[in-house]
């Protein structure tokens, strides 16, 4: 049964990226829209698209992006789980790779990456990292 939104998203883009598949489909929610527009944004895939498959149901298809047959997205790590939450002050935001990944944040000002969240001096939780 689908229980966690997020691992769901992360585990078929890692799926999605080992076997070079151009696309992968997940189920729509605010919060995985919300963390697509972030890994669009920063340039991990190239875009995705909402479609409806019936009656007030939808999904989302996220195109994978890649250059010389290499995935732009060669990690995947989910931090925060529905079983343990992870939580992070503003000063003591993890660095991923040394700045070559992201964190994805979530804030009281909404979903963000660790560098926007050190910007504007916010904690909160430590949904995933990306590299």
């Amino acid at each position: 049964m689908y229980m966690d939104p997020i691992s769901d998203l992360l585990l078929r883009i890692k799926t999605g990226t080992k076997i070079k598949k151009s696309h992968v489909v997940v189920r729509t929610s605010k919060l995985v829209t919300n963390i697509l527009k972030i890994l669009k944004n920063e340039g991990y895939i190239v875009d995705f698209k909402n479609e409806s498959i019936g009656k007030n149901k939808t999904q989302t298809v996220v195109f994978l992006k890649y250059k010389n047959n290499v995935s732009s997205i060669t990690g995947l790590k989910q931090i925060s789980k529905p079983g343990l939450r992870i939580y992070s002050e503003a000063q003591k935001l993890p660095k991923v790779l040394n700045g070559l990944g992201i964190a994805i944040i979530s804030t009281s000002m909404g979903l963000m990456t660790d560098k926007k969240a050190k910007q504007n001096n916010i904690g909160g939780e430590v949904i995933a990292y990306i590299w």
